[in-house]
């Protein structure tokens, strides 16, 4: 089997990419160039409210993740074996997991703990926006802390003795020498764990959310019932063109980053 080349199969998929835009666009414009009077309220919705869920949501997930995955790859390097077995079961599980089922899981069990188990506390229900950044989370910390470990102890045996010779302990020795050799690598990926919190939070839609996709969804419904027709071939060519602006920029900002920094 021949394999195509790494760059060849990105350039590929660009391309299909732009010229489905460059078909779907002008449709677009051709089907709607007197703007219905649907349009503008529709368009508002999903701009100002989907959109800007989000976008709240990915932000909100991207740090915590960020934070919480930063911490757990920096301790996994520690020698010490309690703290590895539980920071590899907590990565093992959250990576395993399909994101859908860990939010479905916050969102529906969680809450119902208390019925099954005893002794555990009432857990109010958390409501749909908060389960869903919650399971970006774990799902995101649990990429971040694995980026972490492997950029962390990719870097040489030599640094880390260097440090030591010069009197830095584990915690100076991390701040100061090992961890911002390591962000050069992890920058990267970084970016690119960004890209893939923004477009998971679709599925946040599934309990409830008001994020792009779903806002849409629910203006086509709510067409059909009004007009007869849901014009659900627009409004979906309209998502994918925002997460296309917002996605394509990163990704290239991921490349750009790897090449320079890796």
């Amino acid at each position: 089997m021949i394999r195509r080349p790494r760059d060849l199969n990105h350039v590929i998929s660009v391309v299909m990419l732009l010229a489905l835009l460059a078909v779907g666009i002008p449709w677009l414009w051709h089907k709607y160039q007197s703007r219905p009077p649907w349009w503008d309220p529709v368009q508002h919705q999903i701009i100002h409210v989907g959109l800007k869920e989000t976008l709240r949501m990915a932000a909100i997930s991207g740090i915590g993740a960020a934070v919480i995955g930063l911490t757990l790859g920096t301790l996994f390097t520690i020698r010490f074996r309690p703290t590895r077995i539980l920071i590899r079961a907590y990565i093992e599980l959250w990576r395993g997991l399909p994101i859908v089922v860990t939010i479905f899981l916050i969102y529906f069990a969680f809450p119902r703990l208390d019925e099954t188990i005893p002794y555990v506390p009432n857990i109010s229900s958390l409501a749909a926006f908060q389960a869903a950044t919650v399971g970006l989370i774990l799902w995101g910390s649990a990429q971040v802390a694995e980026a972490t470990r492997g950029a962390v102890q990719s870097i040489r045996k030599e640094q880390h003795e260097a440090a030591a010779a010069l009197g830095f302990g584990w915690v100076g020795r991390h701040v100061y020498v090992i961890l911002p050799q390591a962000a050069r690598r992890l920058l990267p990926p970084m970016v690119g764990l960004l890209v893939n919190i923004i477009q998971n939070t679709t599925i946040a839609g599934l309990i409830g959310t008001g994020d792009v996709l779903e806002v849409a969804n629910r203006s086509s419904e709510r067409l059909l019932f009004l007009t007869g027709s849901s014009h659900a071939l627009a409004l979906i060519l309209y998502v994918m063109a925002i997460f296309f602006v917002i996605s394509f920029p990163l990704t290239r900002l991921a490349a750009y980053l790897e090449k320079r920094l890796t």
